[in-house]
């Protein structure tokens, strides 16, 4: 079921439980009741509770993007390296420039079309990942130069390897959800209590009351779905978050 579907129907389920609560709410009250009767106290302890509940959603809001574009930058040095690698070697002779490219290009395909998926179902990475890359290094670093434009192209080859490992083992580190579990449990909790003072506030079932109640609550909805969607680093889909691998090695684009 796709995403933008889910946050549809869950908005619609749950302003739409808010609004017959509200109607059921001021059946009970009655039409005598009097809502200026509300004690101010009353109304400054919701307004308190709504601004700590903005502050933490924001908070959360803030930190998951921070991961998540510290995740993709990650992605997109790992991808950079290897396109310098393969521009790098075009100094070395044939067989040579021919051997590490394919290296990089089973890399690159492994990553794409298998080890992505494993990375974002199960958090980890592949072994058979890890042998193309230790491949690749071995056969950077056994391409002995016999000129001096390959010999100041060879530590620049060793580095861009190393970058691509260190930013493979980073984006291993970054792989699933971020957020605590009790993180999750203040920001739902939170939600509804939250939902649950407009009700406090003694709303009648006027058209304007009952479109300010769904309004807030939609809202909330939708910033707590933001939270869910940017807690997952490299998203929940796969060709979303390896863009920078398919637009650096357009070839790979079929194996997906």
């Amino acid at each position: 079921m796709p995403e933008w579907l889910i946050l549809t129907l869950l908005t619609a389920g749950i302003c739409s439980v808010v609004v017959v609560l509200a109607i059921l709410n001021a059946r009970r009250l009655g039409e005598d009741d009097d809502p200026s009767e509300t004690p101010d106290v009353l109304d400054y302890m919701i307004m308190m509770i709504g601004v700590v509940y903005a502050i933490v959603l924001g908070l959360a809001i803030a930190g998951v993007w921070e991961t998540r574009g510290a995740a993709q930058d990650g992605v997109r040095t790992e991808a950079q390296a290897l396109h310098e690698v393969t521009e790098r070697v075009s100094v070395y002779p044939q067989p040579v420039r021919d051997r590490i490219r394919d290296d990089v290009d089973a890399y690159v395909r492994h990553v794409v079309s298998r080890e992505w998926k494993v990375m974002v179902d199960q958090g980890e990475l592949t072994d058979r990942g890890t042998d193309l890359l230790a491949r690749l290094r071995h056969d950077v670093t056994m391409a002995k130069p016999h000129s001096d434009l390959q010999a100041q192209a060879y530590q620049p080859l060793v580095d861009q390897v190393a970058a691509v490992d260190d930013a493979r083992g980073a984006r291993q580190q970054s792989a699933g959800p971020t957020m605590p579990e009790v993180v999750w449990f203040g920001l739902l909790f939170g939600a509804a209590l939250v939902i649950g003072l407009v009700f406090t506030l003694q709303i009648r079932r006027s058209p304007r009351e009952l479109m300010l109640a769904v309004m807030f609550t939609a809202l909330i909805i939708f910033l707590l779905y933001l939270v869910w969607d940017f807690d997952e680093p490299f998203g929940r889909s796969v060709g979303d978050a390896t863009t920078p691998f398919t637009d650096l090695f357009p070839g790979v684009r079929g194996s997906l």
